[in-house]
């Protein structure tokens, strides 16, 4: 039996995967052109399952990226103004805005800590406001009646949010924010390399003011392709169709979600009753994250849980940042499958 990957991200595929890229060299899918009808019918296709599996709104456009990181790039060229806001707890939060003072030096940090929630205030200045709604470096999220009342008390700010993490995994509220972007190599359960960029109609006229066309990303280079189901540059055409292939068979969102919810709380409970070892790095429950579990404990037990996992057929997750000796990560992505995670905490019962 092979190793498990239960790190989260590039995380475990889909083991299907296998039998779609089988058939992507069969029916020569790896050598199409992007700029053809069967391109074009299988990125039509790919969007529409978004919309559909994902319940992301009719009037909001999604593109196809190469990563998040792109995704913040494009957002600080095209849809910035002056200032953007960035509010985070963790280390790709803090990646984030440090990356777009680099395009917009005027970008505000407002970090808050790991163990307290996000407060949803009135910001009277800056013109957009970026989340981090699943910060897989700590195991926390910003849930979504946060991001709700964000939006509620900010109506004139764009909102952003990097779902890298959760998208996929957990139902997310795509009305109650402008931008939302994720790279697939997570929820999605597939290889990395592609990442998918979502767009309300608020953010398209944001754009059209910026009026930004410098660059070959620049969304509304990326809108007007999209307008054919293409994208400005020469895409992951096979990545593309293994998310189509992904999708056709994923059970809708609100189930996918129901599921992972439901495994969260038999890990919270593993961990919150049976060990005195191993702990939530969040002590709060009101801001761990369901589909990233970030776990405490001394830096000697740390390194004694991962090897002996990795001995034992699971690849735990490092920890990150700050946090990279006294913690570890397990995914809890919908690829992992149930008896997986049923021998993972088997084998977890020796440490706790």
């Amino acid at each position: 039996m092979g190793t498990v990957s239960f790190y989260p991200g590039p995380s475990r595929v889909y083991p299907k995967v296998k039998r779609y890229l089988q058939d992507a060299y069969r029916n020569n899918i790896v050598s199409i052109n992007h700029r053809s009808d069967e391109f074009v019918e299988i990125s039509k296709s790919t969007i529409r399952l978004l919309h559909e599996k994902l319940n992301v709104p009719d009037d909001y456009t999604i593109y196809f990226v190469s990563s998040a990181t792109e995704s913040w790039e494009i957002i600080a060229q095209s849809l910035i103004k002056e200032q953007s806001i960035h509010l985070f707890n963790g280390a790709f939060g803090k990646k984030w805005f440090e990356y777009t003072a680099r395009i917009k030096p005027g970008t505000t940090a407002k970090p808050f800590t790991l163990q307290e929630k996000l407060k949803p205030a009135a910001f009277t200045s800056g013109d957009t406001l970026c989340i981090t709604q699943n910060e897989t470096s700590n195991g926390t999220q910003v849930t979504n009646k946060l991001i709700q009342q964000l939006h509620a008390k900010n109506p004139n700010h764009l909102i952003a949010v990097d779902a890298t993490s959760s998208m996929a995994g957990i139902e997310l509220d795509f009305t109650s924010a402008d931008v939302w972007f994720a790279s697939v190599q997570k929820c999605f359960g597939l290889p990395a390399g592609l990442a998918v960029l979502i767009c309300s109609p608020a953010a398209l006229k944001r754009a059209e003011q910026v009026n930004h066309r410098q660059h070959y990303n620049s969304l509304l280079y990326l809108h007007e392709m999209m307008q054919q189901y293409q994208t400005t540059y020469t895409p992951n055409v096979l990545g593309i169709y293994l998310l189509k292939c992904v999708l056709e068979s994923a059970k809708p969102i609100k189930k996918v979600s129901s599921t992972i919810k439901s495994r969260y709380k038999k890990w919270e409970s593993f961990f919150d009753t049976k060990s005195n070892q191993l702990n939530f790095l969040a002590r709060s429950k009101a801001v761990r994250s369901h589909t990233v579990l970030a776990i405490e404990a001394p830096v000697a037990k740390v390194q004694q849980v991962k090897a002996a996992a990795k001995e034992a057929g699971f690849l735990l997750g490092n920890g990150y940042g700050e946090w990279k000796n006294t913690t570890f990560r397990i995914a809890n992505f919908p690829a992992i499958q149930r008896k997986e995670i049923a021998r993972l905490m088997d084998f977890l019962y020796g440490f706790i």
